[in-house]
């Protein structure tokens, strides 16, 4: 472990934590942290993961800022609207720590990139916006074995989890993944997008700053995780209630009988 004197000036204040220390921030240095969206939840998220040191972020998103992001999407300035978001992030991290190395990818996850895409990194974080990519996301990961770290927002309320499906505990148990609470997604048009129903835009910073608090203690194995846990936040009468949730034994991803095992376009 050998860090110079810009990297001990840098990550001072973690050093100082007994909890962190020098081995855990070169645990962050090495570490790999894969982030899906570049949007309202990827911004804060994005931003503390390079601040705090985190070696390789990829970034997937495939879209282009618009002055209507800003209101949320703290990480693009005005100045970028009409380029690339993933463009736009990694100018923006540069800024803030110089020595993080940014994996811009400018695409679309689907079922045909998602084990590829998330394979090289340690811990994925899904700031997505909507239903069909997080559980995609979420199948992709339990079928790598891979931790994720992810959130939600509309309007005033957020919900944030970490899901370890795949890892076996000491009595060969699991935490649930994201289909052991909600089985499917819901109809179209149920349940409106921010675009349809608005959400305020610094709610979007506290759950993505949870977001990324959680990402940094998986990496440093630290403090209590949210696997098993769901976090729901409500901005209007500032309240977080923290529920417990078990792994469905009939979950068809990760239950006792699966149904799902690739991530073919017309699974269930």
């Amino acid at each position: 472990m050998s860090f110079s004197e810009d990297q001990i000036n840098r990550y001072a204040r973690h050093i100082l934590l007994p909890e962190v220390g020098g081995v855990g921030q070169q645990k962050l240095l090495d570490a790999r942290v894969l982030v899906i969206g570049a949007g309202g939840l990827g911004s804060p998220v994005l931003m503390y993961l390079a601040a705090a040191g985190i070696g390789t972020l990829g970034i997937v998103d495939d879209d282009v800022v618009d002055l209507s992001n800003l209101q949320r999407q703290i990480i693009h300035s005005t100045q970028a609207v009409g380029t690339a978001k993933v463009e736009s992030a990694k100018k923006t991290i540069a800024a803030i720590n110089p020595d993080v190395t940014v994996v811009a990818l400018n695409e679309r996850i689907g079922p045909e990139n998602a084990l590829e895409l998330i394979s090289g990194y340690d811990i994925i974080a899904d700031g997505s916006d909507n239903f069909a990519t997080r559980f995609l996301v979420n199948d992709a990961c339990y079928l790598a074995g891979k931790t994720l770290v992810s959130a939600a927002i509309l309007r005033f309320d957020a919900q944030v989890y970490t899901f370890k499906a795949a890892e076996k505990d000491k009595d060969e148990g699991h935490g649930p993944c994201y289909r052991c609470i909600f089985p499917a997604p819901p109809p179209q048009g149920q349940v409106p997008t921010c675009a349809e129903a608005g959400v305020l835009g610094a709610l979007c910073g506290l759950a993505g700053s949870l977001q990324a608090t959680e990402v940094l203690k998986e990496i440093l194995c630290i403090g209590d995780s949210l696997s098993g846990s769901l976090l729901v936040v409500d901005g209007l009468s500032t309240t977080f209630r923290k529920i417990s949730v078990k792994a469905d034994p009939g979950c068809a991803l990760c239950g006792e009988t699966p149904s799902i095992t690739d991530l073919s376009p017309n699974r269930a």
